[in-house]
């Protein structure tokens, strides 16, 4: 669901963050407006909007593991993990954790990808939130949800920055919740 459509309609947080995001034409492939978040973290302050909307979100909700989607999930998820007492666990692509490492393979439009956990990150019966910067397929934070189910957490909701349209009115993604701050910008008058 998205945070206008749950008790957040009209704040002014979510216009700033969304205004904070700059379109990237064509990129990385003709067709694809790149909805870019370097711009966002520029901004102190639409990054801190971020944060704490997701922490007003989270602080009441035990939970124990925030989980973080390489790269840009590593951006807000540790700040969000501190925030509410939680431990931070990089879900990263494959070969980039040293150590133990179990893995979840996903389908792409174009091929398969991976993302590996260390062995013991999460343990059974935590409560675990996934943070991204971006939902467009779901095919990530779904591979994401069976990593942590795997090793016996809970996934208690996945909360994204940017909601593309295709998942709009999709509340749930594996069965679980999925919470979304803003939709994707437009390209500003130009082009």
């Amino acid at each position: 669901m998205f945070a206008a459509e749950n008790g957040l309609k009209g704040d002014p947080r979510l216009q700033a963050i969304s205004e904070a995001i700059r379109v990237v034409p064509h990129f990385p492939k003709p067709g694809i407006m790149f909805q870019d978040i370097t711009t966002l973290l520029l901004d102190h302050k639409a990054f801190k909007h971020v944060v704490d909307i997701f922490v007003d979100r989270y602080r009441d909700m035990d939970i124990s593991v925030v989980a973080g989607v390489e790269a840009r999930g590593f951006m807000f998820g540790p700040s969000v993990a501190l925030a509410i007492g939680a431990k931070f666990v990089p879900l990263r692509k494959p070969r980039k954790l040293p150590g133990e490492v179990i893995s979840e393979a996903y389908e792409l439009e174009y091929g398969t990808d991976c993302l590996e956990m260390h062995v013991g990150a999460a343990q059974p019966g935590e409560r675990a939130l996934v943070i991204d910067d971006l939902i467009a397929t779901g095919g990530t934070l779904s591979a994401a949800i069976r990593l942590l189910e795997r090793v016996g957490a809970e996934v208690v909701e996945c909360g994204c920055v940017i909601g593309l349209p295709e998942v709009k009115g999709q509340c749930r993604l594996n069965g679980k919740p999925l919470y979304i701050l803003v939709e994707p910008r437009e390209l500003d008058n130009c082009c």
